[in-house]
């Protein structure tokens, strides 16, 4: 690059000046970019200035020259946007990472943009010639939420050869189109700016291999689950049990239909919520008060559930044992993309307790180590995200709600307000549970058909139960 070139491009973006740093740029230098080793790589991107030297790092090798802006100048910033485009150079913003990383690039020349710490001084003669330019771009793809907060680290990007693709919800299963882009190029190593992206590695992984829920998208909720409710030939449990496997297929998709003529403005799933363990009067033989049904005995219900495109939520009513432990014998069934999982507190007891005689009550602790499970269970086999179900009829049977994790994107939580009796009870409970809860949660609503008084039918559930449920049991 000649000093003629160098001044003609700061007359263009109007740059103040430009410094050299001591030592002069080589004959030959050319600016390197290479593609990342790793499939993802977040930035923490606690500033402009960092995110910036961070992208550079990711997909510049060196750089003879690079273009440095004045910190908190968003004028400054553009004009040296400019610069490092035309040049095909990295662009820094001036702070504590960006000696380091002008050391790195082995940048003999910096060019500067307004007034900067880092390199100080005015124009001076550039000697030799220096070939800023690629031999090659990256393969790169960097994702952001604002192309315009993170324009300096965006401009490096797209400087380098990466495509970039704004996400402002920072979940490509939320956004059809950066889905697809990333669908089409699975290959491509992802950069993603700032920790909104933290947990970006699974639902990267579930739109590039396609995992979608059985009934169409990627998300569990935004759909309304109508279930049945119950234990496979025990009617006394629920209506789920007072007919064979065909029956309740056949039952359940009538009990869609009715809420499909309510409203044609929502979609419902069939759903079987099958009670895998049943709470028992008697200790056992195991001493933990709970029944646990052994997983091929449901396989009958779970296999014609997956045919007919019926989702199944698996119950635990654990008594005296805990809900990871029995969660953990359902592997095999909870590794199907079309089943999810519930717990019941009312049904978890200490020691002392007996059902019947004392409600149970769980901890958020003891919900975060299963959910926390189920999670990892679904990302290690790229399964599409699960119904998470908590039932609870009284504050005291989830104890610091508040502390529940609901962040992990691999399931999905509905608090399942289950109380039976009069309607107006109903209601309250329903308001008080509401109260307080954490952002993002769905909610389930149950209708007795004997505890009820009365019970609502399809159309009066879904007009008086307002937000409308993401799950409506039948018991």
């Amino acid at each position: 690059m000649s000093a003629a070139v160098v001044a003609a491009l700061f007359v263009a973006t109007g740059t103040d000046h430009a410094a050299v740093r001591a030592d002069a740029a080589p004959e030959t230098a050319t600016t390197q970019v290479r593609t990342p080793a790793d499939p993802l790589v977040i930035l923490p991107a606690t500033s402009t200035a960092a995110s910036a030297a961070a992208m550079s790092r990711q997909l510049f090798t060196s750089s003879p020259v690079a273009v440095l802006s004045a910190a908190d100048d968003r004028e400054a910033q553009r004009r040296a946007i400019a610069a490092a485009t035309t040049l095909g150079v990295p662009v820094l913003v001036d702070g504590d990472e960006a000696p380091a990383e002008l050391e790195r690039l082995g940048a003999s020349t910096v060019l500067t943009v307004g007034a900067t710490r880092t390199v100080q001084g005015g124009v001076a003669e550039l000697r030799g010639t220096v070939e800023p330019g690629s031999p090659r771009t990256t393969d790169a793809i960097v994702v952001t939420r604002s192309v315009t907060a993170d324009a300096v680290a965006v401009a490096t990007a797209r400087i380098a050869g990466a495509h970039v693709v704004e996400m402002p919800g920072a979940d490509p299963r939320t956004d059809p189109d950066a889905a697809r882009y990333l669908a089409e190029h699975p290959a491509s190593p992802v950069i993603a700016i700032g920790p909104a992206f933290a947990q970006l590695a699974y639902p990267l992984d579930v739109v590039r291999t396609n995992a979608q829920q059985p009934t169409g998208g990627y998300l569990a909720l935004g759909k309304h689950y109508t279930a049945m409710y119950g234990h496979p030939g025990a009617p006394q449990l629920g209506v789920l049990g007072e007919q064979g496997v065909r029956a309740s297929v056949a039952r359940v998709e009538r009990l869609a239909r009715k809420y499909r003529r309510v409203t044609t403005s929502a979609d419902f799933v069939p759903t079987f919520e099958i009670i895998a363990t049943v709470a028992s009067a008697s200790a056992g033989k195991d001493g933990n008060y709970s029944t646990e049904t052994p997983a091929k005995d449901l396989l009958p219900l779970v296999d014609a559930a997956e045919k007919a495109g019926v989702y199944v939520i698996l119950d635990l009513q654990p008594g005296r044992s805990d809900f990871l432990s029995q969660a953990k014998k359902y592997r095999s069934l909870l590794e199907r993309p079309h089943v999810g999982l519930a717990l019941d507190p009312e049904w978890r007891l200490t020691r002392k307790q007996k059902h019947l005689v004392q409600i149970g009550s769980v901890s958020a602790a003891e919900i975060n180590r299963t959910s926390t499970w189920l999670a990892d269970l679904t990302r290690d086999a790229s399964l599409p995200q699960k119904i998470f179900v908590l039932h609870q009829f009284s504050s005291s049977m989830i104890k610091h709600r508040g502390r529940i994790d609901t962040s992990r994107p691999e399931f999905a939580t509905v608090i399942h307000v289950d109380g039976s009796g009069p309607q107006g009870a109903k209601q309250e409970t329903w308001g008080t549970l509401r109260r307080h809860a954490s952002d993002g949660v769905g909610w389930g609503w149950k209708n007795f058909v004997d505890e009820d008084d009365p019970m609502l039918d399809a159309r009066q559930t879904w007009r008086r139960v307002s937000p409308h449920p993401a799950l409506i049991t039948y018991q």
